[in-house]
């Protein structure tokens, strides 16, 4: 279900039964009533009045409320009051510097790991041989991945550096190096058995747009109609990873499978909605991708992701300059995009051995 605009329909926050829930409040409309049942998990309170869910990202977003800030969830009964409170003005901190929802759950999970882990110690005593000890714990005992502890370290380096203003203790933490991982390819025959397979026209389309324009999942599900120029051939993709806006051009291959997709499905706002209006969710595009892959008997331990990976892999194949491909995925350094010519066969078999000049 879409959205319905107000006056017809009100939201509002509140608790039933000491659970977080989201309000629904409006006129006696048999119509609406009939929208609103199929909003999952929806009951009727009778002492309210008013119909309500669970308050949630999921709903939030769709009924266009703010997002819940963290700092009203953040304090944990198992930390010691000093340590609830750091944990509090350090998610404030991010919030007040527009880090992303993404990476404020991510910092936030990695920091309460630390305070875990440092137990009765308070933050202020720490020195940097502790920090030490806690790093080298977590890769000798916890074996995590090079990965992980460059997160750990950041988000503990965020406490020292941003939050009490004492970044003196991070001058010699030691980094761990990070493992070459070459991307993952898919190439052009699997591809086509991969929307051979994909009868759904909704979950073929969103694939083969993933691919064609090289998107990430939260790209094309948070892609947006307005932002499909038809005209002139390009999509805007907005506030992508780092907050930076790019075009890319829409294939032309995909227009008339497109206008039958809008006939068919006929989106509001966002080019892929979820069953009940809103969103598409990242977590069922990716299975979207996964179930393709298995009905296509494709043996490759590879996500969705794999269909960017393969976008500017083939563009490299077919001589597009490197640079061209940078900005078509949106990325900041081009050591990020040179990945990609580790990957790419053509380049490869250009090199000619030196025994065939001999």
């Amino acid at each position: 279900m879409n959205k319905l605009k107000a006056p017809e329909i009100k939201y509002q926050t509140g608790k039933v039964n000491d659970e977080s829930v989201i309000l629904i409040r409006f006129k006696y409309d048999i119509n609406t009533i009939k929208e609103v049942k199929k909003y999952p998990g929806v009951k009727w309170h009778g002492a309210e009045r008013a119909w309500y869910v669970k308050d949630n990202e999921t709903f939030r977003k769709r009924f266009g409320i703010e997002p819940m800030l963290f700092s009203k969830k953040v304090v944990r009964s198992d930390l010691t009051l000093e340590k609830q409170e750091a944990l509090i003005k350090y998610v404030e901190t991010l919030e007040l510097k527009a880090y992303s929802l993404h990476t404020i759950k991510t910092y936030r999970s990695e920091f309460i790991q630390f305070l875990y882990a440092i137990k009765e110690l308070q933050l202020d005593n720490i020195d940097l041989g502790r920090i030490k000890k806690y790093l080298l714990y977590c890769i000798n005992t916890l074996k995590l991945s090079e990965n992980t502890i460059h997160s750990r370290i950041n988000a503990i380096k965020f406490y020292y550096e941003q939050v009490v203003k004492n970044a003196r203790l991070f001058i010699d933490i030691p980094r761990p190096k990070k493992p070459s991982i070459l991307p993952q390819v898919i190439n052009g025959k699997d591809l086509q058995k991969l929307f051979e397979v994909t009868k759904n026209l909704k979950h073929n389309t969103m694939l083969k747009l993933c691919y064609g324009m090289g998107l990430r999942v939260s790209e094309i599900t948070g892609l947006k109609i307005a932002d499909i120029d038809s005209k002139n051939m390009q999509v805007f993709i907005s506030r992508a990873k780092g907050k930076k806006d790019r075009y890319v051009n829409l294939p032309e291959s995909i227009l008339k499978q497109l206008r039958d997709y809008f006939r068919v499905y006929s989106p509001k706002v966002f080019l892929f909605e979820g069953q009940y209006g809103g969103e598409y969710s990242t977590r069922s595009a990716q299975k979207v991708f996964t179930d393709a892959m298995s009905k296509a008997k494709i043996n490759k331990k590879v996500g969705i992701h794999g269909l960017r990976h393969s976008y500017a892999t083939h563009l490299l194949e077919a001589g597009t300059d490197i640079s061209l491909i940078q900005q078509l995925l949106g990325h900041k350094d081009i050591k990020t995009t040179l990945r990609y010519t580790h990957v790419s066969k053509k380049t490869i078999k250009n090199i000619k051995s030196p025994l065939d000049k001999l």
